[in-house]
């Protein structure tokens, strides 16, 4: 018993130190299972072929079968209550116990699917999935691996405690205690990540701060808590042209797309002079420090220690509080606006401009009109001046 013990403990530690130490340990229980299931004894207790092609041994393995067919029990109680389950492999103590009516599950390690009734088509190795009951299709390995399912389908657990789905489905959980906190929520996938309580189709990968591991109160071993992650690197992006909305990150790191749609917004209001505060802000040129760009680029942006002093609204700010970056965002549509206050002013200078010159080109013609009034008035008086002279000299 303290050998299997201390088997499933270092299984799962080893899951976290090396994949390919995971590898290795499941071909050897594979090779032992196909090692020992010829030489079983049969459920009448005697050597040779088994009836229905069930194998045994141990005690009370197989102890209540019926009509279940094609199983394989090797440990004390493994598949201990199956009637008609059939096509189901439980190798350990106590693995797949309760199980009376589930098929073609797969159980390995001590207590592996211990609860398990009616759940079919379930891998488990390593101990987990203990309390699962009619779960269908799920796959846990590694010591203590979906510790918690009891009804979900579709989950895959690695890792030691990995996994804490109860009724969640298609949950996939990888690393140490990865999606632990993860419970009724269906779709998650936490890489390195203890997931979250209720939350469905979320990613998450790696810890934004520092966690403690939650651990069984008695885990024989000393844990640190789980290091927060502080860089990401992914390759085939940088250098790759492609087309479609950029992407933001908050704070908390969650990843999305800034949305514009009025469906997601309230308290809309024009801006009207709350944009003049970019009149304010003061372009720099600079380089990074070396850390950063070690080939130290020119750039050429805006300080976001001013830019706080200016407007706060237009700052971002690390998990820390203190200003990070600026929302270049928002000072483009300010900019924006700026530029719309100006372009209606030109044209109402235009438009004035306009109305004068219409004006003056009036004034011109009624001026024109006058000089031409006066000069038939001119020309007429011209024409009769002469006769008045006549007419004083007969006189």
């Amino acid at each position: 018993m303290k050998t299997k013990n201390m088997t499933i403990q270092h299984f799962g530690k080893s899951i976290d130190q090396s994949p390919l130490r995971l590898v290795f340990f499941l071909i050897s229980l594979v090779l032992v299972c196909l090692v020992l299931s010829p030489a079983a004894r049969g459920e009448d207790g005697t050597v040779g072929p088994p009836a229905n092609h069930n194998t045994t041994e141990g005690y009370l393995a197989l102890d209540s079968l019926t009509s279940g067919t094609d199983n394989t029990a090797l440990g004390a109680s493994a598949l201990r209550l199956n009637t008609t389950g059939s096509f189901n492999t439980a190798c350990g103590r106590r693995t797949l116990t309760f199980n009376t009516s589930g098929s073609f599950n797969t159980a390995v390690g001590i207590e592996s699917l211990f609860g398990n009734t009616s759940g079919s088509d379930n891998v488990v190795v390593g101990g987990g999935m203990q309390v699962n009951d009619i779960g269908n299709d799920n796959l846990a390995l590694g010591d203590t691996a979906l510790p918690a399912n009891t009804s979900g389908n579709q989950n895959l657990a690695v890792g030691t405690f990995a996994g804490g789905s109860t009724t969640g489905s298609r949950n996939t959980s990888l690393g140490f205690n990865a999606g632990i906190n993860a419970d009724t929520g269906s779709n998650n996938i936490d890489i390195g990540n203890q997931g979250a309580a209720g939350e469905s189709n979320t990613i998450r990968i790696g810890e934004q701060v520092a966690v403690a591991p939650v651990l069984p109160p008695d885990y024989p071993y000393s844990h640190a808590n789980l290091a927060a992650h502080t860089a990401t690197y992914i390759a085939g992006i940088s250098g790759v042209a492609v087309t479609g909305t950029p992407v933001v990150v908050k704070s908390n790191g969650q990843l999305g797309v800034g949305p514009s749609s009025k469906r997601f917004k309230a308290e809309i209001k024009p801006m009207d002079k709350a944009s003049e505060a970019i009149l304010a802000l003061r372009p720099v040129t600079f380089r990074y420090k070396k850390e950063i760009d070690p080939d130290g680029i020119a750039q050429f942006g805006l300080v976001a220690e001013e830019v706080e002093k200016v407007n706060p609204a237009l700052v971002a700010r690390d998990a820390q509080g203190k200003p990070y970056t600026v929302r270049y965002e928002a000072v483009n549509a300010m900019l924006l606006n700026e530029f719309l206050k100006e372009h209606r002013q030109v044209q109402e200078l235009r438009a004035s401009a306009a109305e004068q010159k219409t004006e003056i080109a009036e004034l011109k013609r009624q001026l024109r009109d006058q000089a031409e009034a006066i000069q038939k008035v001119n020309q007429h008086v011209e024409l009769n001046v002469p006769s008045r002279q006549l007419i004083v000299n007969r006189q």
